[in-house]
This record gives C-alpha cells, structure tokens and sequence, in this order.
C-alpha cells in the first residue's frame, strides 16, 4: 500500500520528517573534466564548496536521509528550496521535474528486483546545476554503475558534457532498468496463464492479484515519469542544453514503449481472472455432468427398491417366488438403459 513520509498535520513548509530507522547520509562525489577524474568516497559537506566554483563537472551523489542536520548543510551549501528539500526528504513522490533559481529538480524512481523475485522500489531525486549534478537516494546500493564506469574510461561524450548530459544518463540508466524486470514479469505472466488453463488452484489467484498490484506500481511509476521528461523537454528556462534535450527524447521514447507493455500486460493479467474463473466453471461443469450421469442411473433403481420395500401384505409380488430376482433384474436394465 501506498505510504508517504510526512511531518504532522499543520506544520509549516519546509518541516522534515526523518523516519526512525533512516540511513545516515554519506556523500561521495565525482568530479572530471575530459582530461582528469576526481572521485572521492565519504565526503564532508563543508569540503562541497569548493566544487560550486571550478569549471569542471561535479556528481555529488548522497546516500541516505537520515540526519535532518546534514540535509539541512546541503541546502544551504546549494542554497536548495525548503519545499524542493521537503520533496527530497519525504518519499515516495510523484515523479515530476520543477525549475528553481539556479537549479532544476527531476524526481524518478528507481527499481530493481531481489533474489526472491520481490521487486524494490526507491526515490532518486536529480538536481541539475551550472556546473553540478546533486542526487539523493534513500539507501546505499543502485543501478548507476554503467554511468559511473563511463565516466572513469572517459570515452564517448560523458566527459566532453556538461552537467544536463550526466542527468540525462542517470534517467536513462533508471529507466533502462525497468525492461529487465518488465520481461521477467512477462515471462511470469505466460507461466501463471499456462497454470491457469491446465490447473488453476487457490495459489493461481494469489498469483494472479500479486502481478495486478506490481503492474499497478510500474503504471504509477511510469506514466508521470514520462509527463516529467515531458515537460523538461518543452521547459524553456532551464540547464538542459538543446544538444542534450534530443537525448531526453530517446528517453521519453522508453517511457512511452515502456507504458504500452505495461498497458498490454495489464489487460492479460485481467484477462488471466476471466480466465481463472471460465476454468473454474468449466471443472464445475464436468463434476455436475458426472453427478447428473450417476443420479440419473441410481434415482431410478431407488424408486424400484422403495417400491419393493414398503412390505404391504396385499401386493402381488409380495408372495411371488422369483420377485426378488426379477426387481433385481429390472433394476440392473434400468442402470444398464
């Protein structure tokens, strides 16, 4: 179900609230131009000043957001919004992009699925700076390595880019990350419609529900992702580039393929309940017919036998000598018919 970190009901804008539990930050950075790499893990907030100020390209990436105090020095350090660091700190949000002075800020979210099939969901909030890209995320481990390798083999436009290029290959990454999953939950819906022709069963149900709720969670991702990119490409005043808002089109591409599979495996999951049910209907259908075959074969015979068994001493056959036999007989053609 759907639960959204909030502070108390009529606090001020602004107003943090840290879950118990919450991740320390730690910060780690990248700073490069095409000739040089800087890349320094476990960085102060204090020592981010000085990257504000160089020529270079800095990724300032934060891992957790458990410590009001250091989230609190970070927007001060990129003189960031209260609001903008509300809808940083208070997740999930809805993804969407919102320009701010000096800055511009894209919410995504990104998956990724564990050993036991359970898909995992979390917040990765892109701020695009002159000279800076800033991201928080709410635990440590993501799907960014690809973008961080290209930045350390220097090959390719990474390191010849500026910052709005960095943003844009942190949002396709994420993005990219979706078709993996996507395909192993197709594959999950061909063997779940094979069950539910061959066998369905209780668990087919609990199946069926469990891949209705994931594919609910990809459309509630997707669909504002793609209005998000959207509305980035069509912003006028902004730090995307327009060399690199071609770039952001491939990547409202993917969205929009990425909403007509989710859409198409809806409908089939949908479509697996009526299904379910015709399958269901149908097994009921061929018990009735045997209990309809044996019921009309043995109805007749107990009419026979109460018949024969009311012992009134007045009936005919009472006192015949082969009676018995021949209801017996009559009974076994009546079966037989």
């Amino acid at each position: 179900m759907y639960r959204k970190r909030k502070p108390h009901i009529g606090a001020s804008p602004g107003t943090l609230a840290i879950p118990e539990g919450a991740l320390p930050p730690s910060i780690r950075i990248m700073d490069y131009t095409p000739d040089r790499l800087d890349e320094q893990e476990m960085v102060a907030v204090s020592d981010l000043a000085a990257y504000l100020v160089s020529d270079s390209v800095t990724w300032i990436d934060v891992h957790g957001l458990g410590d009001e105090a250091v989230l609190r020095e970070l927007a001060e350090c990129f003189r960031l919004h209260s609001l903008l660091l509300e809808d940083v700190v208070h997740v999930p949000q809805r993804p969407k992009y919102e320009t701010h002075e000096g800055h511009d800020l894209l919410i995504t979210r990104m998956i990724s699925q564990k050993e036991g099939g359970e898909i995992d969901w979390e917040q990765v909030s892109v701020i695009i700076g002159e000279h800076y890209v800033l991201t928080f995320q709410e635990r440590a481990g993501d799907v960014l390595d690809p973008v961080r390798e290209r930045i350390r083999r220097g090959k390719g436009p990474m390191r010849r880019s500026g910052p709005d290029y960095l943003a844009y290959a942190i949002v396709d990454t994420v993005i990219d990350a979706y078709y993996p999953v996507l395909e192993r939950l197709g594959d999950h819906l061909e063997v779940v419609e094979e069950e539910v022709i061959a066998n369905p069963s209780n668990a087919t149900i609990g199946r069926i529900h469990r891949l209705k709720r994931e594919l609910i969670s990809f459309r509630r991702t997707i669909w504002p992702q793609r209005d998000a990119i959207n509305a980035l490409i069509r912003g006028d005043e902004n730090h995307v580039t327009d060399p690199v808002r071609i770039y952001f089109r491939d990547s409202y591409d993917h969205c929009v393929q990425l909403m007509d599979v989710i859409e198409s495996y809806r409908e089939m999951a949908g479509g697996l309940l009526d299904i379910y049910l015709s399958s269901l209907s149908n097994r009921m259908n061929e018990i009735m017919k045997v209990l309809t075959i044996l019921a009309s074969i043995f109805i007749p015979l107990t009419f026979i036998a109460g018949i024969y068994g009311m012992n009134f001493d007045n009936m005919p056959e009472l006192h015949a000598h082969y009676g018995y036999p021949l209801a017996l007989l009559a009974m076994a053609f009546t079966a037989g018919g």
